[in-house]
């Protein structure tokens, strides 16, 4: 019997799901958001994910639900189960995902290393927080941000005015996410699979290149991790995932700090930039080891296929012209480069792509990514 899962959200991580599912014998189905969107090759349904009739409608069919982001609202997300359709993240996880104050506040109970945090309500509490720790401060909302969005460096409370103004005409209240600006040497993420019956299997820690708030390169394995930042990372990976119960894939970002702790910065519970890179570079990809945890298979090996990996985004695209125009001239010039592109119009800043070069020399493996990446940009 045909397994079936229904992705929600027509994105590019649902896009990169297609060739797993089809390798696996398993029937992919799509919920875009509109027509014409990354996975649109795989979509079987257009609608609202925010609408509970439409996502159970288009849920009858299939055997297990996930999602290409983190945005499904609860009431949703509760019809689903309700209903009894399988929902891998469950929404007792993925709320961990969804809203950063719970997620500060589950990771406290569970005992992980944080920035300190506080939320608060209004600039006098934001100015207290910031004279706290060292009169800067990073302030983020609660809900919605990504790839930098949401997110504000400020030296004072009203620098956030908008952000309070903004939740007190929502009517529900709430508070804002205060973080102290850690010191950090560089960014790293810790990736774990995990399936219902409970197997969780860790990918190799890696180091990501943020610019503008933006993900633009990962680097795996991350250089210079000693073995023991590399267990620890990973131990702290699968505590989170058994901790939260997430199913699927886990995306934990981390800080370095400059006197060598690593701290818990974001969670993803679906598959993340930071893992692109194990399409072409792992065993098992991100987006087969996700379909297998969903329905409850054995998770695949995780283990480097090569000694280095490099993934390099492609931001924005040609400012004339389209992706595929640039094809033939990175391919002359990089054959060893894999590139994988979004079908997304090219637009300032927007992923449209990456492209993943693997190897035995991690300077040339960067040098060669970063060279592929150059022909999509001008």
């Amino acid at each position: 019997m045909v397994m079936r899962v229904g992705v929600v959200g027509g994105g590019q991580l649902a896009r990169m799901m297609i060739a797993p599912a089809v390798e696996l014998g398993v029937e992919l189905r799509v919920l875009g958001e509109e027509p014409g969107m990354a996975a649109s090759l795989a979509a079987t349904a257009v609608g609202d994910y925010r609408d509970a009739d439409t996502v159970l409608a288009f849920a009858r069919d299939v055997d297990v639900i996930t999602f290409d982001h983190e945005h499904v609202p609860q009431d949703v997300l509760a019809a689903l189960v309700h209903a009894g359709v399988a929902v891998h993240p469950g929404p007792h996880a993925l709320r961990f995902a969804q809203d950063k104050l719970e997620m500060r506040t589950r990771l406290a109970e569970l005992g992980m290393p944080q920035p300190e945090w506080a939320a608060v309500s209004d600039a006098t509490e934001l100015d207290a927080f910031v004279a706290a720790h060292g009169g800067r401060a990073v302030v983020k909302t609660p809900r919605g941000g990504y790839d930098g969005k949401g997110v504000r460096v400020v030296s004072s409370g009203a620098e956030a005015d908008d952000w309070f103004t903004a939740l007190a005409e929502d009517g529900r209240g709430g508070s804002l996410l205060a973080e102290e600006l850690v010191d950090f040497s560089r960014e790293l993420a810790q990736q774990v699979a995990r399936r219902p019956s409970g197997q969780a299997t860790p990918y190799p820690l890696v180091e990501t290149v943020q610019r503008g708030g933006v993900c633009a390169e990962v680097l795996a394995p991350a250089p210079h991790a000693g073995e023991r930042l590399l267990e620890v990372a990973a131990r702290l990976g699968v505590a989170i995932a058994n901790g939260l119960d997430v199913v699927g894939m886990l995306a934990v970002e981390l800080f370095q700090t400059t006197d060598d702790r690593i701290l818990v910065n974001e969670l993803a519970m679906r598959p993340h930039n930071s893992g692109h890179w194990t399409q072409d570079g792992a065993t098992t990809s991100q987006f087969e080891q996700h379909l297998r945890a969903v329905l409850d298979l054995p998770l695949g090996a995780t283990d480097p296929t090569q000694p280095w990996s490099v993934m390099v985004n492609i931001l924005g695209g040609p400012a004339e012209g389209a992706l595929d125009e640039r094809f033939a001239a990175a391919m002359v010039d990089q054959p060893a480069a894999k590139i994988h592109t979004y079908g997304k119009a090219p637009r300032p800043g927007r992923k449209v792509g990456h492209v993943n070069v693997a190897g035995d020399d991690l300077d040339d493996v960067a040098y060669r990514a970063r060279a592929a990446a150059a022909f999509f940009g001008d």
